[in-house]
Parts: structure tokens; C-alpha cells; sequence
């Protein structure tokens, strides 16, 4: 945030060239500002600073990077409860992507994040779509990041298979979801700590949706570990709220485990 600042003190006297470089450095630390406030599940501040990333890249003239933005954007909206708005941000994401020359491996990305959206609205044809959308465009892309712009870079193989299945997981599909999730987990780099708590969490959830508990617990003490050592308000805000959907479990040994690990590592 204070490099932020400091990049808009300087475009106020910037031309040029110059100012055109500090409007897209800008804009990229406006993006990872509102990132850090989403993690911190402070969602109205996190729109503030996607909302002027979103400023700063249109000025900035960088069409695949307002795609980037929207695609942030639509995923806050879809955690901030309206999931129809979140679904319209995607389309403008994916509208911004056409128009800046179509990449594959962006479109994908983007076509996930508008699953997520219909999932959450329970629109299992339209999430079906969008997921089959984002497969077919990935296997054109060829999992080539060179020609890619270097923020989807992370969106390989491993993030496709556990995307799918939080959609399907967040679908209430979770037979579909389990091995997805299962199999992009095995897949990831360890050091991915942030990344892997999330998607631990995810497995968890379609774990338990299935009655499989002693593997929900399972899973949801990795996502407990990897919080412990992130500080990730978002994701231990996630495990803290599977363990109030375990309430019906409340007597058997795991849950009673997976609590005791709880109060240990969150206090």
C-alpha cells in the first residue's frame, strides 16, 4: 500500500511514457492491495482497491489485465454473497480478454471463475458449461505459459483439476469434486502453503458432504496446519466454519480430535 501510494504521488507530475509505466505499475499494486484485504476478509476496502486497479488499468490501455481485475472482482462477489453479479463481472472479464486478443489460458481461468459463480447459485447446467469451457480452452492453450501473460502463469494443469472440483465441491457435487481435489493436491508444490490450505479445506468439505468423516478430518487438519503457518484470515475463517457444519458429529472421536488440534493451533 505504501508503494501505491507512492506511484500515484508520481503520476500526478508523470507524462509520457513514464506515466503510461507507473499506470500499469500501479494498477497491479492496487490489484494485489485489494488481494491482501480479501484475505483478510475485509471485502468493501478489497472492492476499493480492485475498483481502482481496475481505473489504472483502463487508463493504462491493458485489456488483459482489466480481465485479471474483474476476474478478482467477480471471485469477492461471489464470497460477498451475490453470486448473480458475480457471474455478470466474469463475462466482462472474459468480454475484456476477447477484446485484448483471446489467450487460452486466460479464457480458462476466467470461464472458472464464472463456474464458481453459477455453482453458488445452485445452476448446475450453466456451471456445467462454463467448467467444459474452461477445459476446452486450456487444451488449446496447450499448458504453454510463454505467450501468457505472467499472472495466469499459475494457472497449470494442477490449479484446473482442483478449480473443477471446489466448482463441483461448491455445487454440491461432491463425488465429482473428491478426486479432483485429491489429485491437484498430490499434484501442487508443497511450498504452495497459502494455495494448498485452501484447497485441503476444499476437500474436506466435499468429504464430509459425502459422510466420509475421518477423511474430512483428516484433510481438515492439513488446511489447520498450512492456516497456522500462513495467517490467512480467509482460510482459517473457512476451517473455523466446516467445523460448525461437523456439529452433528460432535461426539465421534475425530471430530472431537480435530477440535482439540483446533483450540491448540487457533486458540
Amino acid at each position: 500500500m505504501g508503494h501505491l501510494r507512492y506511484a500515484g504521488r508520481l503520476l500526478d507530475s508523470a507524462e509520457g511514457g513514464l506515466r503510461h509505466d507507473l499506470q500499469g505499475i500501479a494498477a497491479e499494486l492496487a490489484r494485489l492491495s485489494g488481494w491482501a484485504y480479501f484475505d483478510a476478509r475485509q471485502y468493501s476496502t478489497a472492492r476499493t482497491y480492485f475498483t481502482q486497479a481496475l481505473k489504472l488499468a483502463h487508463a493504462h490501455g491493458d485489456r488483459l489485465f482489466m480481465a485479471n481485475v474483474l476476474s478478482c472482482m467477480s471471485l469477492l462477489t461471489t464470497y460477498d454473497g451475490n453470486p448473480n453479479d458475480a457471474v455478470t463481472l466474469a463475462c466482462r472479464a472474459q468480454d475484456a480478454a476477447r477484446a485484448a486478443g483471446e489467450q487460452p489460458l486466460v479464457m480458462s481461468m476466467l470461464h472458472l471463475r464464472e463456474a464458481f459463480a453459477h455453482a453458488t447459485l445452485r445452476d448446475a447446467q450453466a456451471c456445467h458449461q462454463s467448467v467444459g469451457r474452461s477445459r476446452d480452452q486450456y487444451e488449446r492453450s496447450g499448458g504453454i505459459e510463454a505467450e501468457a501473460p505472467s499472472w495466469v502463469h499459475y494457472f497449470d494443469e494442477s490449479k484446473l483439476l482442483v478449480d473443477t472440483g471446489i466448482a463441483y465441491a461448491r455445487l454440491g457435487e461432491p463425488a465429482r469434486a473428491e478426486p479432483l481435489i485429491t489429485e491437484g493436491l498430490r499434484r501442487e508444490n508443497a511450498d504452495q502453503r497459502r494455495g494448498r490450505a485452501f484447497h485441503a479445506y476444499w476437500l474436506a468439505s466435499a468429504q464430509l458432504q459425502l459422510g466420509k468423516l475421518d477423511e474430512a478430518c483428516t484433510s481438515a487438519g492439513l488446511a489447520l496446519d498450512l492456516t497456522a503457518a500462513i495467517d490467512s484470515p480467509r482460510v482459517s475463517g473457512h476451517v473455523q466454519e466446516l467445523h460448525r457444519r461437523m456439529v452433528p458429529y460432535a461426539r465421534e472421536a475425530p471430530v472431537l480430535a480435530f477440535e482439540q488440534r483446533m483450540r491448540d493451533t487457533l486458540g
